[in-house]
């Protein structure tokens, strides 16, 4: 019980952390607040057409990747 609590507490660390890197990338590249949100919308507006697609499941996210540069990631899966 004790050692859940602390994982979740570390999960919660974890997801925070990334979440004020996203919201310190969209400062600075002149992104809205709500992007990501509005972003995976339109997704789910667009890929919802197609039935081979979990738009459940659509992931956004920016990455830093090597050197300094950051990096869209979008993640549509198929249905399984």
């Amino acid at each position: 019980m004790i050692l859940d609590l602390l994982f979740e507490r570390n999960k919660s660390k974890d997801e925070a952390k990334r979440r004020l890197t996203l919201v310190l990338a969209y400062e600075r590249k002149g992104l809205p607040p709500n992007f990501v949100e509005r972003l995976i919308d339109d997704l789910v507006y667009v890929f919802s057409k197609y039935s081979q697609f979990d738009v459940n499941r659509i992931e956004v996210d920016i990455k830093k990747e090597r050197e300094g540069f950051e990096e869209l990631w979008i993640s549509i899966p198929f249905k399984q």
